[in-house]
């Protein structure tokens, strides 16, 4: 009958507007009148415009937490085993430190001593000596509140200066213990112990008395006590930066200034 669309092309017509393209039908189904399910059509379906389709996106866990820094005890049995350089090869045993964690007033030397290298403990050779009677005698302290370490944790044979490359070696324990004992200012004693926390090549003539900062902490540079048994005449000005190291931490200054240790003996 004319005017009247076969249910075929009405069912058709119907999947392309949903957005159907294609659709594939059997052989012996497409020679066979449509099912009476197809010829009536389904009720029209309210399709809404495309929207953006939120895909679920696995994400990646956080990596594990890494493993807890080494405390200043488990960084002193690393030490006690190091083999980076070839101090080991002639130290009698490592120097790692001497004093409490948390204290106040961290005091940096160069390399361990003869003295040193046998007991295990730094600064107790002539020159230690005389650093404890600067501390005690002088600053009021005693001994065993305050932190003392050196750069190097072995001692250099004959005394000889620190070498680079054992600086670098052993620059990892010394950073971690500065952080660890987190002090409210450092005393750099001589050449090398500045330049190690100064990161500059002027020597402790030109760099003493003047205060630098390591990674936020103050550093006052002052002689090594080794170099004051040599040349006692500057034990006044090392005595001065360390009024100064004393007010800047807030302890309080004496009353006279101590009388000048009268010993002389060889440096450490």
């Amino acid at each position: 009958m004319a005017g009247t669309r076969s249910p075929l092309i009405d069912a058709v017509t119907y999947y392309r507007d949903l957005g159907v393209r294609e659709l594939w039908i059997a052989e012996s189904q497409a020679a066979a009148p449509p099912p009476t399910a197809v010829a009536a059509a389904p009720p029209p379906i309210a399709v809404a415009a495309p929207q953006p389709v939120a895909v679920a996106v696995a994400v990646e866990p956080a990596p594990p937490a890494t493993a807890p820094l080494p405390t200043l005890g488990e960084l002193a049995a690393l030490v006690a085993g190091c083999r980076r350089c070839g101090l080991c090869e002639t130290r009698t045993q490592t120097v790692f430190a001497d004093g409490p964690i948390r204290a106040r007033i961290f005091f940096l030397g160069e390399a361990p001593g003869a003295d040193e290298d046998a007991q295990g403990i730094p600064f107790v050779g002539k020159a230690g000596q005389l650093l404890t009677k600067m501390i005690e005698n002088g600053m009021g302290i005693p001994r065993r509140d305050v932190y003392i370490a050196n750069v190097l944790k072995c001692r250099p044979p004959g005394n000889r200066n620190p070498e680079p490359a054992e600086i670098e070696q052993c620059r990892g324990y010394l950073e971690r213990q500065i952080e660890l004992v987190a002090p409210d200012a450092i005393v750099a004693l001589g050449n090398f112990a500045a330049r190690f926390l100064l990161g500059t090549e002027e020597g402790i003539m030109r760099l003493r008395g003047r205060w630098g900062s390591y990674r936020g902490i103050p550093v006052m540079p002052t002689f090594h006590p080794s170099f004051l048994l040599r040349s006692p005449e500057k034990k006044k000005e090392a005595w001065s930066d360390l009024l100064e190291v004393m007010k800047k931490v807030g302890l309080p200054l004496p009353t006279a200034a101590p009388r000048a240790p009268r010993e002389t003996a060889e440096p450490e």
